[in-house]
């Protein structure tokens, strides 16, 4: 975990005060089965400097805006968190990008919202749950909005959502479900052709894809079967979507992941601060010790300056210069980080 890393995260959230209290209002004090984290953007900088991460693309967690059920209010929500992100970006130049928020599942609405984000605000790509009311990506009624993005070769982040199923007692939706959601939706998205028919988006499935990469080839064989399609064809689709980080750079989900993945899909992501501070020193130091150097330097920054070019255009922000006991601190919290990831692995016996 150098402070020198200097790491892209496509995978970080933000909380602003606004939205918070709209969820308050709509009685929603978690997210997933986990409390709402505080955010600010001190904080998170704080987060970025201790991981090294010099850019995050932030973006706006489970539920968006589809806890609000007047089309008019979760479109209005959504153009308010499209501007504090265009403002987070302008306010702390080179730190921040962002994903834009969408009105799904009005897919009108988006499609408007998406034009506006991306052509005016220069947002870098969309966020899309993979479930919007048990309404899933690929579903019927939304060639609109990928034909939208499809025009402007538009990122897509992939997050998940709650299931739409009633939840399951002592199996928190973050730990498992999560994953789940994220499958189905890859599923869906491959199973009825968006990928093949509208090759400029590209996708980032968060958390490593969910069951993406380790149950790829049963799902394949199964599309096949049910479209008449080449498993090879499905398999192709499968591995066109990008993969980040965020709570899978284990030494048991990595290896599977990078396996899978083509050359240059593999992202960094933290998911804070859903994922607080010891999670991503955790998995952050997983991704650190187990792979190879050119593929961490990949995986930390060069992957994500492919599908973000501004990033690439420019000098990474170098963290601002601490004094020596905040140094000193944070390279104990680094070490006591990578000592931590160590112990908790499994026998091998």
């Amino acid at each position: 975990m150098s402070p020198s890393a200097q790491r892209i995260d496509v995978h970080q959230h933000i909380l602003p005060a606004f939205y918070r209290a709209e969820l308050a209002r709509a009685g929603i004090a978690d997210a997933g089965g986990r409390a709402l984290p505080d955010w600010s953007p001190e904080s998170a900088l704080r987060l970025m400097d201790l991981l090294g991460t010099t850019t995050s693309i932030v973006s706006v967690s489970t539920p968006g805006t589809g806890f609000l059920t007047e089309p008019a209010q979760a479109a209005d929500l959504a153009r308010r968190l499209n501007d504090h992100c265009a403002a987070l970006t302008s306010d702390h130049a080179g730190r921040f990008g962002f994903f834009a928020t969408l009105p799904m599942p009005d897919a009108a609405a988006s499609v408007a919202e998406a034009v506006r984000a991306l052509d005016d605000l220069r947002a870098d790509g969309v966020t899309l749950l993979a479930n919007n009311r048990g309404t899933y990506l690929g579903a019927d009624g939304q060639d609109a909005l990928w034909r939208t993005l499809n025009d402007r070769g538009a990122v897509v982040f992939v997050h998940p959502a709650e299931l739409p199923a009633p939840p399951v007692d002592g199996v928190p939706a973050f730990a498992a479900d999560f994953l789940l959601d994220t499958t189905r939706a890859a599923y869906l998205l491959v199973r009825n052709g968006i990928p093949r028919r509208y090759p400029d988006i590209r996708f980032i499935l968060s958390h490593g894809g969910g069951f993406v990469p380790y149950s790829s080839h049963r799902m394949a064989l199964t599309i096949a079967d049910d479209t008449a399609r080449s498993p090879l064809d499905v398999l192709d689709d499968f591995r066109s979507f990008h993969f980040d980080t965020a709570l899978s750079s284990s030494p048991a989900a990595l290896p599977t992941l990078l396996a899978f993945a083509r050359p240059g899909h593999v992202l960094f992501g933290s998911d804070w601060p859903f994922a607080p501070t010891p999670a991503g020193q955790y998995f952050a130091s997983g991704l650190d010790d187990n792979v190879a150097p050119d593929t961490l330097r990949a995986v930390n920054r060069t992957n994500a300056e492919a599908l973000f070019p501004r990033l690439a255009a420019t000098t990474p922000t170098p963290p601002p210069a601490r004094l020596a006991p905040v140094r000193l601190r944070r390279a104990a919290q680094r070490t006591a980080a990578r000592l931590v990831f160590k112990l908790l692995q499994p026998s091998t016996e």
